[in-house]
């Protein structure tokens, strides 16, 4: 069953995949298109992805993996 955690991981590839950074819609984007059947078949977390792809991006900001965005809402997400 896929967890938030397992996000940390879908972001980091997504990233990777896209030269590095990439704007929250568009990772949520590849999240949706890479990972439809995981999330349908993952119970609650079907409705509430969104808002865990989010949480597992300041995760991974919190642990160096992002940079830092500084609170602003007009910075891509970034590898560190």
């Amino acid at each position: 069953m896929v967890t938030r955690e397992d996000m940390m991981d879908w972001i980091v590839v997504c990233l990777k995949s896209r030269g590095g950074k990439g704007w929250p819609k568009d990772v949520s984007k590849y999240i949706w298109d890479n990972y439809e059947s995981q999330l349908r078949a993952s119970g609650d977390l079907l409705y509430t992805w969104q808002y865990d792809v989010r949480w597992a991006a300041q995760k991974l900001r919190n642990s160096g993996v992002l940079k830092p965005v500084h609170g602003r809402r007009d910075l891509p997400w970034e590898l560190a």
